[in-house]
């Protein structure tokens, strides 16, 4: 099977779209996470002895350790305060709530909730001129909240450009037997009541990663009511992807399709544990995952604890799905990948086309993003206007922008790109809705720092062609992934899946909860759970009063971030050889006598 990229005039992509292989680095600078970070602590010191250097860098080891594990008891310590709470979104604003769908006739976990400004955030009174802004956080496994998790975010820029904002939440479990279409009917009533508290003005529907696709049904099924769609690391286009950039795509041939998810939630007594989606994540790059993230710490402990802890809040907190639910999103889009081609069912009377969509649409994808590349982002396009004149003939206007180095959760983190990228898309709302049908490539010129205005970012935009944007891949092969996933999940239905569910039960599902690796990983170091580290807190209070903190020219320093280096590319050839074998097999067993498009 052969991969083809498009590059004509659309370099960016084409460019950087297999260059790196940390595309799940986290936090606000992916370049900070290298193994090779070293104490940005400046010590002053003369020349030394080798025994003394020796006997420095001991000391401070020894000090990092305790310091590095009583961040990982703190850890431990707020995931578990956080389960207590009943694990509310993490928002950094006031807000309120203005519906409850935990109280609709046809009840869902979800939540419409209005952001209340500060004098802090911006302008307090909001620009009749704007429309307002809803913002839909992805349900992949975590909790809501990453789209408002810091002052420098999405919510933070839309209420510095005087917008009001609207944020959906859900919570951590389902109603019983709850489906995507009571899902998707409760997001409508969440758009038309934000049409109606603004006098009709439609808002700007904002969607995050799953909550992507979300807004896509919505926009296609909303017409009046819903403003311009922004996407950001929205999957649309599944079966797309590189060998080298999106092994994850190929994760239902070789489980044999939704039954195992069916399996998982019969298992869990009709819930399905969104930790597994995480420890899915953390899988793409087990050097990231399991080694570089806590060297990082480690090795920058005294200044890295905060952003740390704050970043695990959530990534530590694992929501829960109904079992229809996650059957509909496995069967129709990871494996069925019915969207884009407009055979996605949302309820018995309505399926999902998304050549319904007449507002605007704004995708932001990075080319570091091994979760969803640009691929996935960007495919549906073709598959729905097949030439460019089919998109002009409809009177759409279809805009991306392409990150060039951010992992996936950076589109949603990173405060840099929020100051840069989220705040060029909401200054150019307005003006997306006069550019003539067509699809346009968005450029962020520059933004004068110097100026210390964010007003300041300048933008411009290329047309392109659809063309340019399509990527070829094995269609029949994912068909016949699609075939087998249907053949499995129909024996297991009819066969297997009675009987595990006669045996499932509250408790049963308590101890399967309790006992996932994501979980027991964090809470093995409680302070509640684990006598031990209760003696951390205050050895680590003792050890910040007399930190002694080695010289960054320290000899065994350099030699420790030396092997740090070759212990992540250990973890990282591996990874390769891993995703090389994946595809190797999946040519072998589904790309017989098939060629690509």
């Amino acid at each position: 099977m052969k991969t083809i990229l498009k590059s004509r005039k659309f370099p960016t992509i084409a460019g950087t779209l297999v260059a790196n292989g940390k595309g799940l680095v986290l936090g606000e600078d992916c370049a900070k996470a290298s193994a090779a970070s070293e104490p940005e602590l400046h010590v002053t010191g003369g020349h030394q002895s080798v025994a003394e250097q020796l006997f420095r860098y001991q000391v401070d080891v020894v000090q990092r350790s305790i310091l590095f594990l009583d961040v990982m008891r703190q850890r431990a310590d707020n995931m578990l305060a956080h389960e207590a709470a009943g694990m509310p979104p993490l928002l950094d604003f006031a807000h309120e709530v203005v519906l409850d769908a935990r109280q609709f006739a046809v009840s869902v976990n979800y939540a419409l909730l209005r952001i209340l400004p500060s004098k802090d955030d911006g302008p307090t009174k909001v620009s009749p001129d704007h429309r307002p802004i809803l913002v839909v956080d992805p349900r992949a496994g975590h909790g809501p909240g990453i789209g408002g998790f810091k002052r420098d975010s999405e919510v933070g820029m839309a209420l510095a450009d005087g917008r009001a904002v609207y944020f959906v939440v859900f919570f951590p479990e389902p109603r019983p037997e709850q489906t995507l279409a009571d899902v998707h009917h409760t997001l409508r009533r969440f758009v038309a009541k934000v049409c109606e508290l603004h006098d009709g003005v439609a808002p700007v529907l904002y969607g995050n990663c799953q909550g992507g696709w979300a807004v896509a049904l919505l926009a296609a099924d909303c017409e009046g009511t819903a403003g311009p769609v922004v996407m950001n690391g929205s999957p649309l286009s599944y079966w797309a992807g590189a060998s080298d950039v999106n092994p994850m795509r190929l994760a239902g041939a070789f489980l044999g399709g939704a039954w195992l998810s069916h399996f998982t939630s019969d298992l869990g007594n009709g819930l399905f544990d969104g930790a597994w989606l995480v420890q899915n994540f953390e899988s793409l790059n087990p050097a990231h995952s399991y080694f570089t993230k806590n060297y990082q710490l480690f090795s920058q402990v005294d200044t890295e604890r905060e952003r740390f802890l704050d970043f695990e809040r959530w990534w530590s907190g694992y929501y829960f799905l109904s079992r229809e639910e996650i059957k509909t999103i496995v069967e129709n889009l990871f494996i069925g990948n019915q969207l884009e081609q407009g055979l996605m069912r949302i309820c018995e009377h309505c399926v999902a086309d998304l050549r319904r969509i007449r507002q605007p649409v704004v995708i932001f994808a990075s080319s570091a993003d091994n979760i969803t590349p640009p691929h996935q982002a960007l495919n549906w396009i073709p598959a729905v206007y097949p030439t460019t004149q089919a998109l002009k003939d409809a009177g759409q206007r279809i805009v991306y922008l392409i990150n060039g180095h951010v992992g996936h959760l950076g589109i949603f983190v990173s405060a840099s790109v929020a100051r840069h990228e989220h705040h060029a898309i909401l200054q150019e709302l307005g003006r997306l809705e006069t550019l003539p049908p067509g699809l346009y490539q968005m450029v962020i010129d520059s933004a004068d720092e110097a100026e210390g205005s964010r007003d300041a970012t300048r933008v411009h935009y290329e047309e392109r062609q659809v063309e340019d944007v399509h990527y070829a891949y094995p269609k029949q092969a994912f068909e016949k992934v699609r075939q087998v996933s249907e053949i499995n999940e129909s024996v297991y239905a009819s066969w297997v899946s009675p009987w595990v569910r006669a045996g499932a039960n509250p408790w049963g599902a308590a101890v399967q909860k309790w006992m996932h690796p994501m979980r027991v990983q964090r809470y093995a170091l409680a302070t509640a759970l684990n006598p031990i580290t209760a003696s951390l807190a205050p050895w680590a209070a003792w050890v910040k009063d007399n930190r002694q903190p080695v010289e960054p020219g320290n000899a065994f320093l350099k030699a420790q971030a030396q092997a740090a280096n070759s212990v992540a590319d250990v973890l990282d050839n591996g990874r390769h050889l891993r995703d090389a074998m994946g595809e190797t097999l999946f040519q072998t067993y589904f790309c017989q006598d098939v060629q690509d498009l």
